[in-house]
């Protein structure tokens, strides 16, 4: 851990010379970047950039692949304290469980879990987090403030609902009042940048979806929002509306190229087309499916349509190589074994969905998700002397197969050193960690949370009698 801390003191002009590098067209050896401003300043052979820049200190790394960082398409930070209280549970969740703990959270506890969830992103390898909103009431500050101290870059959306679902709702006018507020507030930040969302459709009047999906495009922002996830869901939309979930956002004209939707399973083949035609992008979230969901997006068939899409975790866990992992797995197994395909789009597909991909999907395209000039410095060091990588054939499927977040053994954001082996290098994240164990149970007893099931742990004392 010191020697890389001592390594990377100082990353301003400073070029870095992995063993491999992942670039657009793969694993390379050979190449360097330099780093300069928080940004990739320039990638090419090491003994370019030494002839190019021969004063410049460079940082020579035989055993480590530099690649992107993971982009997380679609989470939410201040679920964090509630993590396991939601395993074995049937659909719907956020019902019975997210919307009454996050309605309950006072200022303090939104900073703790938002850190907590910003820990766990940035050590499983997520340099970016899509943050779909939080419901509890007003304290959105603090979950980009415990973001930005620990170095995260995240997309924070200010939920927009009119019809209920979140801890407050103001009234419609000083719901688009936020909305403009917190379009301005992050203008120009390096690491924070605004979404405006609506938890689910059946949440907002059509008029409050059409509003604020045209503001989130004239600004140049994601719209964000949850869809076509669950039986429930889909039913309740065409008993109220005569349309399914994503049927109606198109009805209403709030589908477009800033929509991000997140799930988007239970959808028809004209529904495809829909997404295919408006520009619209999907948060493929596959752990979320085999956690709780009711079917699995077929990734796959949006790639040959040319539907954008990236992967998020929906905050079910923060591995950025098991989601990639899962992410092919639950393609394969809903898809692939009846089709007999044997590649699933192949290692490239989940590592590219992970990352360039994802960045797309987010509105970040122009920010990061790949080393390349003019992006920001947000990347990984993978230590690939590990038995897992030895001896190595085809690196991107290794990583997709066999990657885990403890070979991650340094984690950068905008140029700057923030994880090295899963630890911060800058703030006590041991501290952070007691303070939660201290709160959270109390937290937790002050929600008014149903759950339908008892833990596992109780289970097995009952039986153990």
């Amino acid at each position: 851990m010191n020697d890389l801390c001592r390594a990377f003191a100082v990353t301003e002009n400073l070029v870095v010379a992995p063993g491999r590098m992942l670039l657009e067209d793969g694993p390379r050896p050979g190449m360097a970047v330099l780093l300069r401003g928080g940004r990739f300043q320039a990638v090419d052979t090491l003994t370019a950039l030494r002839a190019l820049h021969p004063g410049l200190p460079v940082v020579e790394l035989p055993d480590h692949l530099m690649m992107p960082g993971f982009i997380d398409t679609h989470t939410h930070l201040t679920q964090s304290l509630g993590k396991s209280l939601v395993f074995g549970e049937p659909s719907e969740i956020f019902r019975r469980i997210w919307v009454p703990l996050e309605g309950s959270l006072d200022e303090r506890m939104v900073y703790l879990s938002s850190k907590l969830s910003a820990l766990e992103c940035l050590r499983g390898g997520f340099t970016t987090a899509v943050d779909a909103g939080t419901r509890s009431a007003g304290h959105l500050d603090r979950l980009v403030e415990a973001a930005r101290e620990t170095g995260l870059r995240l997309v924070v959306a200010r939920i927009c609902n009119d019809l209920g679902g979140a801890a407050v709702v103001p009234d419609r006018a000083q719901i688009l009042r936020d909305a403009e507020s917190h379009l301005r507030a992050f203008q120009g930040d390096p690491l924070i940048h605004a979404s405006l969302a609506i938890s689910i459709p059946e949440v907002a009047s059509d008029a409050m979806l059409r509003e604020i999906s045209g503001m989130a495009a004239a600004a140049g922002v994601t719209f964000q929002t949850h869809v076509n996830e669950h039986l429930v869901a889909v039913e309740r939309s065409l008993v109220s509306n005569g349309r399914r979930p994503l049927q109606h956002l198109d009805h209403v004209g709030a589908l477009g190229p800033q929509t991000l939707l997140a799930h988007s399973t239970l959808v028809t083949p004209s529904e495809l087309n829909l997404l295919r035609d408006t520009g619209a992008a999907v948060a493929y979230n596959p752990v979320a499916s085999t956690w709780k969901g009711n079917a699995v997006a077929p990734a796959l068939q949006m790639q040959a349509l040319g539907i954008r899409f990236g992967l998020g975790t929906d905050g079910t866990r923060a591995d950025g190589f098991r989601l990639m992992d899962a992410g092919e797995t639950l393609q394969r197994i809903a898809y692939g074994l009846a089709s007999g395909d044997s590649s699933c789009g192949g290692g490239g597909l989940w590592l590219n969905a992970a990352t360039s991909m994802a960045a797309d999907a987010s509105g970040l395209g122009a920010v990061t998700g790949r080393i390349a000039p003019g992006l920001a410095a947000d990347f990984l060091l993978v230590d690939l002397d590990r038995p897992e990588f030895t001896p190595s054939h085809d690196l991107g499927w290794e990583l997709v197969r066999y990657g885990s977040r403890d070979q991650i053994d340094a984690v950068f954001t905008n140029g700057r050193l923030r994880m090295v082996q899963g630890w911060p290098v800058d703030w006590d994240a041991r501290a952070l960690l007691k303070e939660v164990r201290d709160l959270a149970a109390p937290a937790i007893a002050a929600a008014p949370i149903q759950r339908i099931h008892p833990t596992a742990d109780s289970l097995l004392a009952t039986r153990s009698l």
